[in-house]
């Protein structure tokens, strides 16, 4: 069985490496003492009455057991030293490291030896901040966004329910006022059905991995078919649309997922565009990449919002119309699909212009 490999940290080699050191140091000094001692006393005739006479000759009697105690002595003594010395520095780096769960407390401080620990320490207790930040934001982002769907829910159900009720109970209501009604209901229905579809899109954003089936496709018959399928929307809401692409773009790519993507970024652009402005698609192709932009006129998205555009649960529309926006979630999706497909995803917003560009392999 392979035992598995030790690996020290630079100061426990460095403390090692030191107690090596001085003990062997102290070793060849008792050995250079007792040499330099025999040579000096052989210089001279002592006396069996002169005061160092026996003590001397007690430790030449003695010698084979005194030097290897005074070498041992002396290292017992330097690995104390240097055990406390060592001792000291998990004191100091055990008592900063309990500070590293205070966001409150200062950054660690520890001796110069420990440099390259304290620096490893404060990167640690800053990237734990900053992720619990986050945590705590979007928990809350999140907790938000769920009061603000709650909320949204009962307004389009109570629309239907005051309309269904009326077809029912008044049975003189004219043709036209009876289609009228029900043309409300369903489109309040319709409503409901996008916002129960946005809490299974928040739970499967959070609970599921995408994974990528690759096919190739055409690019601009995907697009095609997409505004296609718009077109009823973009009608109901007095928008057009338009294609600027080749005939044919072939493109690698999860065909489902990547339809995912751009009709997010279509759906925001019915969204936040002016009426009776024109949402324009355009399809172009390098060597390497393909490049989709989705360009709408609308308002200006400030620069701050922008940087904060493909964050999860965030909403451009601080007001939370209920008839514009959704969970947050779409451009957030968007961006993982795409950046899991080796791509990326930017967005520019300027003089009412705002584009939403796609850049991917071309496989």
């Amino acid at each position: 069985m392979n035992k598995k490999k030790i690996k020290y940290s630079a100061i426990t080699r460095k403390l090692m490496t030191l107690s090596a050191l001085l003990m062997f140091a102290w070793a060849v000094l008792v050995a250079l003492v007792v040499q330099v001692g025999i040579l000096i006393c052989g210089t001279f005739i002592w006396h069996g009455d002169e005061m160092l006479y026996r003590p001397l000759r007690f430790v030449e009697d003695n010698i084979v057991w005194i030097l290897p105690v005074t070498v041992l002595s002396g290292c017992i003594v330097i690995f104390y030293i240097v055990l406390r010395k060592a001792l000291r520095y998990l004191d100091e780096i055990t008592f900063e490291a309990e500070k590293l769960a205070d966001p409150n407390a200062k950054p660690v401080h520890l001796s110069d030896e420990l440099k390259g620990i304290q620096d490893e320490l404060n990167s640690v207790r800053e990237e734990s901040i900053r992720n619990s930040a986050l945590a705590k934001d979007s928990e809350q982002r999140k907790n938000d966004l769920v009061v603000y769907l709650a909320h949204d829910l009962k307004t389009p159900l109570t629309s239907v329910i005051g309309y269904l009720s009326l077809l029912k109970d008044e049975q003189e209501l004219s043709a036209e006022t009876r289609s009228k009604y029900t043309g409300i209901a369903l489109e309040k229905a319709e409503r409901l059905e996008e916002l129960v579809n946005e809490f299974f899109e928040i739970t499967r954003f959070n609970l599921s991995r995408i994974t990528l089936e690759y096919q190739t496709i055409d690019l601009t018959f995907m697009l095609e078919q997409l505004l296609s399928e718009f077109a009823p929307i973009l009608e109901r809401k007095n928008l057009s649309g338009k294609l600027s692409a080749q005939e044919k773009i072939m493109l690698k790519c999860d065909p489902d997922k990547m339809s995912r993507v751009f009709d997010n970024l279509l759906r925001n652009a019915v969204n936040y565009s002016y009426k009776n402005t024109e949402i324009e698609i355009i399809a172009r192709t390098d060597d390497h990449f393909v490049y989709i932009a989705f360009i709408n006129k609308g308002a200006t998205i400030p620069a701050d919002k922008l940087e904060r555009i493909f964050e999860q649960f965030f909403r451009l529309d601080s007001s939370r119309s209920t008839n514009s926006g959704g969970a947050g979630l779409g451009l957030a999706i968007a961006k993982q699909i795409t950046e899991l497909h080796g791509g990326k995803i930017t967005a520019k917003s300027q003089n009412e212009l705002t584009a939403f560009t796609v850049k991917l392999p071309r496989g």
